[in-house]
């Protein structure tokens, strides 16, 4: 992966290779930590973080939900997170905030474990590629059902929940395809290994509810407003899986991925990005690179020193 020369760990800039953590740190074996995946894209008002509010809101809530109190508050870790975009020299940039229980204290009940917390961002270009964006990418129903809510808390993006997420992307991966899709409990679409899904039948966009055990996706949010703003009728409800092979369009959406097309389904054709999808996808795109108006309020700029072209050195 590509790095960035600082990161922010526990309230201080430390120079990349040297942010570390002890081996018996408590998130490490027990996946004890929540985390957020945000972008910052270059607009002309200069570089400026995606929602970064609401994203730095569900990681208070994640934590909350695994018993975790944050040392630090929202505002604190926005402006630590500006800062390091200054000091890394970054104009555009994946951001991932992270909150674990490290050293202290081992066993599964250990609230005495200290919550670390660290901020880290570099430059990352679509998750899917950029030729997924254009033309689509070939998915694959994976044999793995998502967590449910009865064991685990799919509403929280908590790291060791990514487990679930690793062996249907793996399968589908080894399978030759470049994304899996899980089903719930029930056997109804549920989501990516990483992304939210959609797709489009008789001009009526649809999406998996919450009751799907799917992450309250920020990119999904952000989705369905816009194609409700452009006029096209949106559905929350449980979508079969034979659905998927029957859509006129389909795409994903999360942060990393952006908004990807889907071409294919278990090699099922859907063909070429449809004209629905290709809409909201532009209409997304302004609205990440600040050309629509009216979401500029999702967009958090970050204030650079004129001249600033170069990141700063970390103090000795």
């Amino acid at each position: 992966m590509e790095t960035a020369e600082l990161i922010w760990q526990n309230g201080e800039f430390v120079p990349w290779q040297e942010a570390k953590v002890h081996v018996l740190s408590h998130g490490l074996h027990y996946g004890t930590g929540v985390f957020e995946g945000i972008r910052c894209y270059e607009t002309e008002r200069g570089p400026a973080v995606f929602r970064h509010r609401e994203h730095l809101e569900r990681l208070e809530r994640s934590a909350e939900l695994y018993y975790m109190e944050l040392p630090y508050s929202a505002a604190e870790l926005r402006k630590a997170t500006h800062e390091l975009i200054r000091r890394n020299g970054l104009r555009s940039c994946y951001i991932r905030p992270l909150a674990f229980r490290g050293y202290g204290e081992m066993g599964l009940f250990a609230q005495s474990a200290p919550i670390e917390v660290i901020v880290a961002a570099w430059p990352w270009g679509a998750y899917l590629g950029e030729d997924g964006k254009k033309h689509g990418i070939r998915t694959k129903v994976s044999s793995w059902r998502t967590i449910s809510g009865d064991s685990l808390i799919p509403h929280a993006k908590a790291s060791g929940q990514y487990l679930n997420s690793i062996l249907a992307k793996t399968e589908s991966a080894n399978s030759g395809y470049d994304e899996a899709i899980l089903l719930d409990q029930h056997g109804c679409v549920s989501e990516g290994s990483g992304e939210n899904v959609f797709l489009v039948r008789d001009g009526v966009l649809c999406t998996p509810p919450h009751t799907a055990a799917i992450l309250d996706g920020i990119t999904r949010d952000s989705v369905v407003q816009i194609a409700r703003d452009l006029g096209y009728r949106v559905e929350e409800r449980d979508i079969a899986r034979s659905e998927l092979y029957l859509a006129d369009e389909m795409f994903l959406t999360g942060t990393a991925a952006e908004l990807v097309p889907v071409r294919e389904v278990d090699d099922h054709p859907l063909g070429e990005p449809g004209e629905i999808t290709g809409v909201i996808q532009a209409r997304f795109e302004d609205a990440l690179h600040g050309r629509a108006e009216e979401y500029l309020e999702w967009l958090d700029f970050v204030e650079v020193p004129a001249g600033a072209d170069e990141p700063s050195k970390v103090n000795s």
